[in-house]
């Protein structure tokens, strides 16, 4: 507890956790006021074939939408947000430190990420709450009603909704806390994330049902909401097996960081 509850601080303290969740806060912000102040129309506008960007100031739908695009995003700042946690562990010598006063290296590893974990979900909570404010106040510059704020079933939903969402950030920041934890550098951890997402992305136009298995895009299928548009075009998996997949993922790189530290020798 005692070194959870210092990781804890120590994230409170540092720069990328406000970086990581401003940034993503205010893409939400200003991509919702740009769709409110324009009324839906521009290049991409609804139609009558086409999908109306004022669903997205449409509530009860907005919520889904709103929550889908915060985990669709919010992959690359999770990823990029674990392995800076985890680079600077040994760039900066904490994880030096810890293991010199005889803490176990993996379990000041495991800790550190399980405050890394603690941090998406106040993350993704404020971001959401924050974007249900700006689509208020969007759907009242648009003119559109927002008395489906108070539907009873996407309220109802909403909690499952998050706790997927949730989920599937964790995997995806634990991905970025191997990565550089394998590196022992912040710098190669976010680049190799960051690589990792879009050579993802790009990689499910010629190997659909290969990328479909990978962690972006089975964190996509386990939360099943729009907004995100990450592996559009991909036969998404049933949800319930993609939770399966989002926990082996996300467990699978949280045994590959903690059986390097345990092995790895610490200098600097």
């Amino acid at each position: 507890m005692r070194i959870l509850l210092s990781g804890l601080r120590k994230l409170q303290r540092r720069p990328a956790t406000w970086l990581t969740f401003g940034i993503l806060t205010g893409l939400l912000v200003m991509i919702i006021f740009a769709v409110a102040a324009t009324g839906g129309e521009g290049p991409e506008g609804g139609g009558p074939d086409g999908p109306d960007p004022l669903t997205l100031v449409t509530f009860p739908l907005a919520y889904q939408l709103i929550l889908g695009f915060i985990v669709g995003l919010g992959g690359l700042f999770a990823v990029t947000f674990g392995a800076a946690v985890a680079g600077s562990e040994w760039s900066w010598g904490t994880l030096k430190m810890a293991v010199a006063r005889g803490e176990s290296r993996s379990r000041y590893m495991l800790l550190t990420f399980v405050a890394v974990a603690a941090y998406l979900v106040a993350g993704l909570l404020f971001a959401f709450l924050i974007g249900v404010v700006a689509a208020f106040i969007g759907a009242n510059l648009a003119g559109v009603p927002t008395d489906g704020m108070n539907n009873a079933d996407a309220l109802r939903a909403l909690p499952e909704q998050f706790g997927r969402g949730w989920f599937a950030m964790a995997e995806q920041g634990a991905l970025g806390f191997a990565v550089a934890t394998l590196a022992r550098s912040q710098l190669a951890g976010i680049g190799v994330g960051i690589a990792f997402y879009f050579g993802e992305a790009f990689a499910g136009i010629f190997l659909p049902d290969i990328v479909r298995y990978m962690p972006f895009n089975v964190a996509t299928s386990a939360v099943g909401l729009g907004g995100g548009g990450f592996g559009a075009g991909l036969d998404p998996l049933a949800q319930e097996t993609a939770m399966l997949l989002v926990g082996a993922w996300l467990i699978g790189s949280l045994i590959v960081a903690a059986v390097f530290t345990e092995r790895a020798e610490i200098t600097g």
